[in-house]
């Protein structure tokens, strides 16, 4: 598949105002400081679709961008760090449980992990209750053109040991950099199979 067309449609403050699902859809989510809004424009091949910055915590709606007019890219807000009140953060996450467990054309969600970082607990718990509610998702390593081949290849060890400790079958990853656009062909190509499961 080939994204010819990629553009914004709008934001929403919950999921009662998200677009109509009648397209397949598939979200990004991760931690603060993870490099989504990088990934998504290397994904996009849009140098702005998703706005990048230093401040952590900017993606605060839920951010619906159509591709090739036929199915969605969803921004999500992120999870961990972030300077902001706990009323609102506590807000930003009931709005991501919210469209997790009701977006009914939700396809597959893409939980995006920093790979020069050992297990990080906040990423740990997500992804238990990602399993626990039998929700489709991809691990997504990003920032790999940071580390050698070595130190990614450790670290990566590390985290498949960390989960199996709970999992029985460990859940699907690509590693990524926006940079170098490793993994770009993965997350389409997965996306174009899993389209073919759509029933309109």
């Amino acid at each position: 598949m080939h994204i010819k067309e990629s553009r914004f449609v709008f934001s929403s403050p919950d999921i009662r105002k998200c677009p109509s699902p009648d397209l397949p859809e598939y979200a990004f989510i991760g931690r603060s400081n993870v490099g989504k809004s990088s990934l998504l424009n290397m994904l996009t091949g849009k140098k702005r679709i998703a706005k990048t910055s230093s401040t952590p915590g900017k993606t605060r709606l839920i951010n619906h961008f159509i591709i090739n007019e036929n199915w969605y890219l969803v921004d999500l807000p992120g999870y961990g760090y972030a300077k902001v009140p706990k009323t609102i953060k506590q807000a930003w996450e009931q709005i991501v449980v919210d469209y997790i467990l009701m977006r009914k054309n939700l396809m597959s969600l893409f939980m995006l992990i920093d790979s020069r970082l050992p297990p990080q607990k906040p990423d740990l718990l997500f992804l238990d209750f990602l399993g626990t509610h039998q929700v489709p998702f991809v691990i997504l390593f990003t920032k790999s053109d940071k580390l050698n081949k070595q130190q990614l290849k450790s670290n990566l060890v590390t985290y498949q040991e960390q989960l199996k400790k709970t999992w029985e079958f460990l859940p699907p990853f690509i590693i990524t950099s926006a940079i170098k656009k490793t993994g770009r062909e993965k997350i389409i190509s997965f996306i174009e199979e899993t389209n073919k499961l759509w029933k309109k």
